[in-house]
């Protein structure tokens, strides 16, 4: 039987949608009482955004808003919910999504599935599918079906993932969007061979290739070093009207050619990106080339690219300085980045502890504790209370220079913490904290933190052989974070 193979852009469906309703499911949060304003450009999304800490709900602001009397338009909640996806707020996203679900009771399909890919990255896919299974079957359309299957790809699920795409070219749901969520779920598990051989499977059913479709394939073979089957995609893109060129493509072929040893050809697509930033990329554009010009230790130009960033919008935010500290920091620039932090305190953006913590490593490094220290006692004089992946820098600096009981003490800070989202210690230094607490008879402690650990934080360890980092995530947004 011929399968019935279509294609939809389903991102502007969602976005027009005015009447949404979500799957409700329990979340562990803290609330924060919100202030009402009184200012004549005050809207909801500038109360929401400030909020940078994910254990803190933006419930009750919205429940504030409704109190005052103020109209709850569900079309500008579907629009806060993808800018929060945009800038990895899922928890909130989430929170919005459930919030919305008491209000109305018809389920969309459009919905359904943002919900879907929400749930599935706050708590994980096993409550993904449940939540799947209680959607009625009148409901779940291809987009509700081809979320599940990007979530799939996601977690590299592999086995799920085949199952589902089977049931789905029965069913006929099978789209050019699906098909890029079995690419990306095998550029991801380094699968190139089954990667190759659903992209021709797509080419004998007539499927349209769109970007994502030769991103993801030239993404998988720059991963692979695979550099003669990369420029060929290269090549293609560059001479064809569809899918065309724009900077990303230069960026991931130059960091193959980085990662190959070819670093004159890597600046050379680097120079060559910066001719088609456009529009409303520039920012992560730049974002990127400044952590890549970082990385190539090219001092001027992660200095000249920030320039033009800031001379080029209103007001910078909070990643624009994350990426360009982190830089900086990559370079030993320890002076400019201290300069640059400085900066960020005094635009008042949201506080994320993330953007102080690359300098409070960077002191660390380099032995300076006492000044990562102070700089955390000045923060916490401020009202600011550090993460607890703030207190395991400290951790591993003490441990690594034998300072056993500094080292303790830290580690209590950790325990003590309420945040421990991003929690990271090397399995070294975690052993050696915990045979010094047992050698000094503190048991009590050493079930604390060996509780902590098993539940809340990933020990690395040498057969970590991948993990999904930042380039990973951002591109998983564009190819399918906005698409359903």
């Amino acid at each position: 039987m011929m399968q019935l193979i279509r294609s939809y852009k389903p991102l502007k469906n969602f976005v027009s949608i005015s009447r949404v309703s979500f799957y409700s499911t329990e979340t562990n949060i803290i609330t924060q009482k919100p202030k009402p304003s009184s200012k004549s450009n005050d809207n909801l999304y500038k109360r929401i955004s400030p909020i940078g800490d994910p254990n803190v709900s933006v419930i009750p602001i919205l429940d504030q808003w409704e109190k005052e009397g103020k109209p709850v338009m569900f079309s500008r909640l579907v629009v806060i919910i993808k800018s929060l996806r945009k800038f990895n707020r899922y928890t909130h996203a989430l929170q919005i999504s459930e919030w919305m679900a008491k209000k109305r009771s018809k389920l969309v399909p459009a919905g359904v599935a943002v919900h879907l890919d929400l749930v599935s990255k706050v708590q994980g896919v096993e409550q993904a599918e449940k939540y799947f299974d209680s959607v009625p079957d009148d409901v779940k359309s291809l987009q509700v079906y081809g979320a599940l299957l990007n979530c799939y790809a996601t977690t590299k699920s592999v086995e799920k993932a085949e199952a589902l795409a089977e049931k789905m070219k029965q069913m006929g749901m099978m789209t050019t969007l699906s098909y890029n969520s079995l690419l990306n779920l095998y550029k991801k598990t380094g699968d190139i061979e089954k990667l190759d051989k659903i992209y021709q499977e797509m080419v004998e059913l007539g499927v349209p290739c769109d970007k994502p479709t030769f991103y993801i394939r030239l993404s998988a073979y720059a991963a692979t070093s695979d550099l003669e089957q990369m420029e060929k995609i290269l090549k293609h893109m560059e001479e064809s009207s569809s899918p065309g060129v724009d900077w990303n493509v230069y960026i991931i072929a130059s960091g193959a050619y980085l990662k190959s040893g070819l670093p004159d050809k890597a600046f050379e697509l680097l120079k060559r990106s910066e001719e088609h930033i456009r529009g409303n990329s520039k920012g992560a554009a730049w974002e990127i080339l400044i952590s890549m010009y970082a990385s190539m230790g090219k001092k001027d130009d992660v200095y000249r690219i920030w320039k033009l960033y800031k001379n080029s919008w209103s007001k910078v935010y909070n990643r624009g300085y994350t990426a360009m500290i982190n830089a900086l920091v990559t370079l030993d620039d320890v002076d400019g980045a201290e300069k640059l932090l400085t900066e960020w305190e005094s635009q008042e953006l949201s506080f994320d502890f993330r953007i102080p913590n690359a300098l409070i490593k960077a002191y660390c490094t380099k032995g300076l504790l006492v000044k990562a220290e102070a700089y955390v006692d000045r923060l916490v004089d401020m009202g600011k209370q550090p993460p607890a992946n703030t207190w395991a820098l400290f951790v591993a600096a003490y441990t690594k220079g034998k300072e056993m009981e500094k080292a303790v003490e830290m580690l209590k800070k950790c325990v003590a913490a309420e945040e421990k989202q991003w929690l990271k210690l090397d399995q070294d230094t975690f052993t050696e904290c915990v045979e010094y607490l047992k050698g000094n008879g503190d048991l009590k402690m050493v079930e604390e933190v060996e509780k902590l650990f098993k539940v809340r934080v990933r020990v690395p360890r040498e057969s970590d052989a991948e993990s999904v980092g930042d380039e990973d995530e951002a591109e998983d947004e564009m190819i399918t974070g906005s698409k359903f």
